[in-house]
């Protein structure tokens, strides 16, 4: 959805990397601010991004720790071959 920004939902989206790097250029992030005071939904879109970083990272914090039994050994296997295709 375009708000009166005149960034739509999807254009948050596309920039989110950018803006959370802080590499999104001055008048880019300003119509990205706006849209966010605007947009409850890219707020939760936003914050869930953030989270999916922050526990990413702390999954590689401690490797040698193993994974923990309660992670399905399909998935194990999954990240696996994704990681060897990379």
């Amino acid at each position: 959805m375009r708000r009166e920004t005149g960034m739509t939902c999807r254009e948050v989206a596309d920039f989110l990397m950018e803006y959370l790097s802080k590499q999104l250029p001055a008048k880019q992030r300003v119509r990205f601010e706006t849209h966010l005071r605007q947009c409850p939904d890219c707020v939760a879109y936003l914050k869930s991004y953030e989270n999916a970083v922050k526990f990413g990272k702390e999954a590689f914090c401690h490797p040698e720790q193993g994974v923990p039994n309660s992670v399905p050994e399909e998935l194990v296997r999954a990240i696996l071959a994704a990681r060897k295709k990379a």
